[in-house]
Order: C-alpha cells, then sequence, then structure tokens
C-alpha cells in the first residue's frame, strides 16, 4: 500500500512538473496538491516535504506568499535532512522574497540554494539558482553583475528547449538591450519567445513580450512597441501579473507619446495611476513629460 501511495505520488508530482513547464499553472497547482495527498498517505516524511516544497513553489508564483508558508520552508530548510529539500525551500524563499522586495533576504536564501545546488553537483540547480540570483541583482541594477549570472546559467543548460532556458535567455536578453547591445538583446528575446510559443507556456510570454516592448522603444520602433506591450499587458491581466501590468502600462504610455499620439498615451498613464497610484492624479500630467524609459527597471 504504502509503495503504491509513492508511486502515484511520483506520477502526480511528474505531471505536475510536465504542466509546469507547458505554463498550466492551475493544473500544476492540482497535481501538486494531489502529490503532497499521497506522500502523507505514505507516510514518507522527505517526500511530504519535497511535495509540499514542490506546492509552495506554484503558489508562491501565484503571488500566495503566506506566511506560515514560508515559516514551514524555513523549517525544512533548518532541518537539512535532504538536500534536494533543502535545495527546494532556499530557492522557493529566495523567490518569495523577490517577489516581495526584500531583496537582502531574497539575496540571503539565493545564495544558500546556489551553494545547496554545488554540493548536489547538479548543474540543472546550479542554473537555477544563478538565474535567480541575477534577477535579485537586476532588481537592484547591478546589470553587469545579474548578467554574468545570466549567462553562467544559460552555459549550464541543456541546449533543447525548456521553459528554465527560455526565462534565462529572455533576462540576459534584456540585459543585453539595456546595456546597448541590441542585435543580441533582441536573438535571445526572440529565442526565447520562440521556445515558449513552442512549449504552449502562453502565461511565461508576458516577459519576453513587455522586453520587446521596452526593447522597440529603445530603437525608435513605436508601432512594434504597442503590439509587444499590448501581448503583455492582455497576459498579465489574464494571469494577475500586477508587476506586469504596471509596467506594460508605463511602457504602452510612452509608445504612444513618442509615436505623437498623446490622447492614447494619457489613456495608459491615467489607467496606470487609476490601478496603481489612485491619490497622484498628477501622474499622467508628470510622464508625459519625461522620458519613461529611465524611471522603469523592468525586473524591480
Amino acid at each position: 500500500m504504502i509503495e503504491s501511495m509513492t508511486e502515484s505520488y511520483e506520477l502526480l508530482r511528474e505531471r505536475g512538473l510536465e504542466s509546469l513547464n507547458h505554463g498550466d499553472m492551475q493544473l500544476a497547482l492540482a497535481l501538486f496538491e494531489g502529490a503532497l495527498e499521497r506522500a502523507r498517505a505514505a507516510g514518507d516524511e522527505v517526500l511530504v516535504d519535497r511535495a509540499f516544497c514542490n506546492l509552495a513553489a506554484i503558489e508562491i508564483e501565484l503571488g500566495r506568499i503566506a506566511e506560515d508558508k514560508l515559516t514551514r520552508l524555513r523549517e525544512i530548510l533548518m532541518r537539512n535532512t535532504d538536500m534536494e529539500n533543502c535545495w527546494l525551500a532556499s530557492y522557493n524563499l529566495a523567490h518569495a522574497h523577490e517577489i516581495r522586495k526584500g531583496l537582502k533576504k531574497a539575496l540571503f536564501y539565493a545564495r544558500i540554494s546556489l551553494d545547496r545546488a554545488v554540493v548536489m553537483g547538479r548543474r540543472d540547480r546550479i542554473a537555477s539558482s544563478r538565474n535567480s540570483l541575477g534577477n535579485i541583482l537586476i532588481a537592484e541594477s547591478y546589470f553587469d553583475q545579474a548578467r554574468v549570472e545570466y549567462e553562467q546559467a544559460l552555459d549550464l543548460m541543456p541546449s533543447e528547449r525548456s521553459l528554465k532556458r527560455a526565462l534565462i535567455l529572455d533576462n540576459l536578453g534584456y540585459c543585453r538591450i539595456v546595456e546597448g547591445r541590441f542585435a543580441e538583446g533582441f536573438r535571445q528575446i526572440y529565442d526565447s519567445l520562440r521556445t515558449l510559443r513552442a512549449l504552449g507556456a502562453r502565461g511565461f510570454e508576458r516577459y519576453p513580450r513587455l522586453d520587446l516592448c521596452f526593447a522597440m522603444l529603445e530603437v525608435g520602433r513605436y508601432r512594434d512597441a504597442q503590439r509587444h506591450g499590448t501581448f503583455a499587458l492582455n497576459i498579465a491581466e489574464a494571469v494577475g501579473d500586477q508587476d506586469v501590468t504596471k509596467n506594460a502600462l508605463y511602457l504602452l504610455g510612452e509608445a504612444a507619446n513618442l509615436a505623437g499620439r498623446t490622447g492614447a498615451a494619457r489613456e495608459h498613464f491615467s489607467s496606470l495611476q487609476q490601478k496603481f497610484f489612485p491619490q497622484d492624479r498628477f501622474l499622467p500630467d508628470f510622464l508625459l513629460a519625461i522620458d519613461v524609459r529611465k524611471m522603469v527597471n523592468l525586473r524591480a
């Protein structure tokens, strides 16, 4: 009976990971919930902790960062009974604090996750941890240091298409665009987008679409910026991603303003103000008068 439960757990976990790689977060959530139930029924504490970490990763990605879940992740990390679980717990804690903008704590846990990955000798885990470090560094505008982390992460990834590889490519491409290395940046972001489309991971397309909107603004292609920014906004609103929604409205307003479409620019900036800064009624006029690109870090 216990062996059957363990096999059932493994099957649900594998299906959950497959759903995650295709960007189906809700299905992955349901499958990981089922895996956690099977692990508890099997009475294997290591599997229970692992299943909890997998489930927590989805909930964190969906913005459900409950304090009791973070406490449980810290307990798993402190118990230090299984290296894989320690990596999962520290990686999830880094991501949760990154989303919360608690970047010092995020950096602390990201470094722990990298240490655990190195001890395990897992190239895929090392790559994920380096990508996590890059995300935290870029949020603090350390673009040079972030680029090094992304490059090292990419070197460790298999060459075949995967969700993780696509997201690292997009991060690296954004760094290149900020650095003014447009040919490389565009190539990497488009490569990321093609992979996500091939995988059917439409929800994750919001990231390269937003980066392409920014990149197109940088090279003066305002119509293309509008197209990619609209894609990013629609997807972000559908999945409830407030950060991408906010940044897309900034960039869409800037695209319209630079194209001489002042009325459309004001609409985007007014929507931004009403949704995110309801007390700042002056904001649309202020944004119309400045270069918005200089004040937006898409990873902050």
